[in-house]
């Protein structure tokens, strides 16, 4: 009997991309949605592993939510895994700026007014 006949849910596993295998323009275009930004600036002021999904103050729902985080696991920005029911992020700092040198405190430090 599968998990969901039982009347649980079971989902995928989240797929994760290497930062050593993101072209500069898919990590400037993840970074470029103001949605998107929003949701690495609150990472980078939280302890890894500390936020799930529903946690983010962002002005979209649930679905447009998943598939933010999809384009930022796409570009190697976030990893993501489930803890029971919850889905928790960490931002991927030190594998992403050995791939992009600087360009994350940069996209950090950008005025959304700018």
């Amino acid at each position: 009997m599968s998990n969901q006949a039982s009347g649980g849910s079971h989902r995928a596993a989240p797929v994760h991309t290497d930062p050593e295998d993101v072209p500069v323009l898919t990590a400037l275009s993840a970074v470029a949605d103001p949605v998107r930004l929003q949701l690495i600036r609150e990472l980078a002021g939280s302890a890894d592993w500390t936020r799930s999904c529903g946690s983010f103050d962002v002005p979209v729902g649930k679905a447009a939510l998943s598939h933010h985080f999809s384009v930022l696991r796409g570009a190697g920005l976030v990893e993501q895994r489930d803890e029971g029911p919850r889905r928790v992020n960490r931002l991927r700092r030190e594998e992403f700026d050995a791939r992009f040198p600087g360009l994350l405190d940069l996209v950090l430090r950008i005025d959304e007014t700018d």
